[in-house]
């Protein structure tokens, strides 16, 4: 009886939770389309367009910490609330950017809504995790990817269809203009930002007024759930190895996430699609993450262990990463996507398997959980950098510069299999690595 109160008490807490989800979720996935948008109207080379990825994803390193020490101070409602405000101020950002179309202020506007997003991510992932019992964590983080990523699918869709319908034919008179006439072609695309980024401002004020009056619960770990050894208290940050790895886990994982998402339509582009056809492959690869959400929320964990889904989910990475590269076309557009399936489950289990047993350190724990969401800052703008470096040796022996691109980025996935191997480690041993020795 009391399990079921607490579980219909606890209903509307995950359904606002749920919705902040479907919030960064929506922002965080138009990247895919804005790269290569941002690539065109600013003729930027490819390690240069995934500084859109970058400019986002460093602000959980810069700002984890004080975000973790923000929503000590004020609480976790106006945290959530103070993280839509900004999030807003960096959708209006959009507006001198476009204006000006520099690249730099696009990328500050970036920052700041990543800044936004830093502090409601370390708010809502140990606030859900903690809801509840640890060992259903994957399940309710699961519920929440559901509603990340179909927000992610909508707003790559809406995105891919504003910022790219039109892309193709902009990019061939660009080819033949003069320099005034490719400036106004450029100009009038940029501007093209300007009111879904307003709209986008309005909707994120007024949700961050509306979460000040949301009926949420103050959560803290106890000891019987996050702990099982009574001494946890004694130790230091540094004495759970466990912690370390769960932090570098989460790091490759976010790398190889953003790589598949946010590459796919540039990847699409790069071996002969249109922009018009490419444009909706993001929403390929972020819907095959909320089939396979929707199956971690029916097995876990009455049919299915965390870490049994975390292994199965590393394997089919390493899997589908050999065959993007080793197949071609629509084909290997389809293993890029199918990384959905291979990313879903990752995150749901890295965060229940990391926070296991900490107890007062949870808090810090999730900061520098949140911090590892920096590997989507690194990883995809290393891969844009193997990619030019690869394609600038192909044209050296002699191929043409569109095939070199093609083959360049195919290949260049090789830099998944390593991360997806980190994830393995961590799922067999490494979270079992759970205290240092007494002394």
């Amino acid at each position: 009886m009391g399990t079921n109160v607490k579980q219909q008490n606890n209903l509307i807490p995950m359904l606002i939770i749920a919705g902040l989800f479907f919030i960064f979720g929506f922002v965080t996935w138009i990247n895919g389309a804005l790269i290569p948008f941002m690539r065109t109207i600013n003729e930027l080379t490819e390690a240069q367009s995934y500084f859109v990825a970058s400019a986002s994803y460093i602000s959980f390193v810069v700002m984890a910490l004080p975000a973790s020490y923000i929503l000590n101070k004020i609480g976790y409602r106006k945290g959530m609330s103070l993280g839509l405000f900004i999030m807003a101020i960096g959708a209006l950002v959009f507006i001198p950017a476009a204006e000006a179309r520099t690249y730099w202020v696009f990328l500050t506007g970036i920052f700041i809504q990543g800044t936004g997003m830093t502090i409601l991510q370390t708010a809502v992932n140990p606030y859900i995790t903690i809801l509840g019992p640890i060992e259903s964590g994957a399940k309710r983080i699961a519920i929440m990817g559901i509603a990340n990523k179909t927000a992610g699918a909508i707003g790559a869709f809406i995105f891919g269809a504003i910022l790219l319908s039109g892309i193709d034919a902009v990019k061939a008179q660009v080819a033949t203009a003069t320099e005034t006439e490719k400036a106004l072609l450029l100009d009038t695309m940029a501007d093209s930002v300007v009111t879904p980024y307003v709209i986008m401002a309005v909707v994120l004020v007024v949700l961050g007024i509306l979460i000040r009056k949301a009926p949420l619960p103050h959560v803290e770990p106890t000891e019987d759930e996050t702990t099982h050894v009574g001494d946890s208290a004694n130790k230091t940050i540094f004495q759970f190895p466990h912690l370390w790895l769960g932090v570098i886990a989460l790091f490759v994982y976010v790398g190889a996430e953003v790589i598949a998402g946010d590459t796919i339509i540039a990847y699409g582009i790069s071996i002969g699609f249109t922009g018009e056809e490419a444009k909706y492959f993001t929403t390929y690869t972020l819907m095959a993450m909320v089939a396979t959400y929707a199956l971690g929320v029916f097995l876990i964990p009455t049919y299915l262990k965390q870490k049994t889904a975390l292994i199965a989910s590393a394997v089919l990475g390493i899997v589908f990463s050999v065959l993007i590269i080793s197949t071609t076309g629509i084909v290997s557009i389809l293993f890029v996507a199918a990384l959905g399936i291979a990313n879903a489950l990752v995150w749901p289990a890295i965060w229940p398997l990391t926070l296991d047993g900490l107890g007062k350190h949870t808090k810090t724990a999730s900061a520098l959980l949140i911090m590892s969401i920096s590997g989507g800052a690194v990883i995809p703008p290393l891969y844009g950098r193997i990619v030019d470096s690869n394609k600038q040796k192909l044209i050296t022996s002699g191929i043409n510069e569109t095939e070199a691109l093609a083959n360049a980025s195919t290949e260049s996935y090789w830099i998944l299999i390593p991360c997806y191997a980190i994830i393995l480690f961590f799922a067999i041993w490494g979270h079992k690595l759970k205290f240092s020795p007494k002394k």
